[in-house]
């Protein structure tokens, strides 16, 4: 009878060990040519970006990039136009393969987004170079449909880990975004291995724009102190679906007032050119990354963060590309530097934990935010940055920027009846109403 055991028991581990070789090798093959993607991609944003801070007047032209870029998705992209969504869509109801024209067409149309002045981020353009990337190799090794579901939350583990330079934040993202409050415990490994593997091709090629974070000052861990962190996380969340909420809104206004697609961001385009004009200030455009690291240090504006949301809000709602990340990093941090004046908690903490708590509640990703903000700041601040996240997610609702995510587990038992519903879905019962 032992010997039975032990025969079935060294099966299952063999079977265990081929799982484990077949997504070494496939998740190798992911991690060279993501990682390689993102290490271009980072150089030419960072172009992009140098350029337009150097010559100001190239934001005048920024309706002319507008058109190009909506011309090109309606020419050849409406199969794509969809972006994230259109990821998260093939890994609940596959119907055929990402096309790799999505890769180029994002790439392009963020950096145009980028160099002539649009508010944008960069993760969502990883995310679908990465996930179109990695879905090529399911026509390539003829992978089952169960597979390409692992494949494609290895696309985007790998693509978020290696612009973000956060390895175990990229992959735990990639396995919770996909359904709200549901993990997919068989890719555990596949997402590990692609964001790993992702994050050290990037580096490979020593592209160093990976920005360093530091908190020095963390606040005594008291009774306190942690209903301070609550009130944060609250007000975080309540920010965050604000910021869903306007991109949305912004979104569904140009659809419906301008039929035709490509003068959405053209219109789009007029509009930010002139207010940028107006106010005298490219602070608010682009990823903002010298604001974001002068939230830890400096007393900023209070009203920064709401500019830079409505920016973004705006230049993603008119049809520009780029992701929304990095814009709610700086959301979140100016934010947090601003509740100094009322939370009595270190400013670089609070900036911290609005850094993530704002990107937790907006991607509705508490665990992976938190693990973001430890990789970041230290496990010092992990507690704070624990509460802030897992209290902004509850706060954000049923809302987030990514319309066709899934809802798993509800937040609230009140909500039971939205089990299996995608945000879109719970968006337009409200509408009805």
């Amino acid at each position: 009878m032992d010997k039975i055991k032990r025969f079935f028991l060294s099966f299952e581990q063999s079977l265990y060990l081929l799982f484990l070789l077949k997504w070494l090798a496939i998740c190798l093959l992911i991690g060279v040519f993501t990682g390689t993607a993102s290490a271009v991609f980072l150089w030419t944003l960072e172009w992009a970006t140098n350029y337009r801070e150097a010559h100001i007047w190239i934001i005048g032209l920024l309706p002319v990039a507008g058109f190009v870029i909506g011309l090109s998705y309606h020419l050849y992209g409406e199969s794509v136009v969809k972006g994230n969504n259109l990821l998260i869509d093939e890994y609940h109801v596959p119907k055929k393969i990402i096309p790799f024209k999505m890769a180029p067409l994002v790439f392009l149309g963020t950096i145009l987004t980028h160099l002539f002045g649009g508010s944008a981020g960069r993760e969502g353009t990883a995310l679908q170079i990465g996930g179109a990337i990695a879905d090529q190799f399911t026509r390539i090794f003829k992978l089952s449909d169960l597979d390409r579901k692992i494949i494609l939350i290895a696309g985007i583990s790998a693509g978020f880990s290696s612009v973000f330079g956060t390895p175990l934040a990229g992959a735990i993202f990639a396995l919770e975004v996909m359904v709200i409050g549901r993990i997919k415990f068989d890719a555990l490994i596949p997402s590990f291995l692609a964001a790993i593997f992702a994050n050290y091709f990037c580096d490979i090629w020593e592209i160093s724009f990976h920005t360093h974070y530091t908190i020095s000052t963390i606040a005594d861990l008291s009774p306190s102190t942690v209903l301070w962190s609550l009130l944060a996380g609250i007000i975080f969340g309540l920010v965050s679906m604000l910021f869903s909420k306007s991109t949305h809104f912004w979104g569904a206004l140009f659809k419906k007032y301008v039929q035709y697609p490509p003068l959405r961001p053209v219109l789009g385009g007029i509009v930010l050119a002139s207010v940028v004009y107006i106010m005298g200030t490219t602070k608010y455009i682009g990823l903002g990354v010298p604001t974001i690291v002068d939230a830890f240090n400096l007393d900023l504006n209070s009203y920064d963060f709401f500019l830079k949301l409505v920016f973004t809000s705006f230049t993603l709602g008119a049809g520009f590309k780029g992701g929304e990340v990095t814009p709610l990093f700086f959301i979140g941090a100016t934010l947090g530097n601003v509740l100094v004046w009322f939370i009595p908690m270190p400013m670089e903490l609070l900036a911290g934990m609005g850094f993530v708590a704002v990107f937790a509640g907006a991607t509705n990703t508490p665990i992976a935010c938190t693990i973001m903000g430890i990789e970041l700041f230290g496990i010092e601040s992990g507690v704070f940055i624990a509460l802030a996240c897992t209290t902004s997610y509850l706060f954000s609702g049923h809302s987030g920027i990514y319309s066709s995510q899934i809802i798993g587990s509800p937040k609230h038992l009140f909500f039971k009846k939205n089990k299996g519903l995608r945000l879109t879905d719970i968006d337009n019962k409200r509408d009805k109403k």
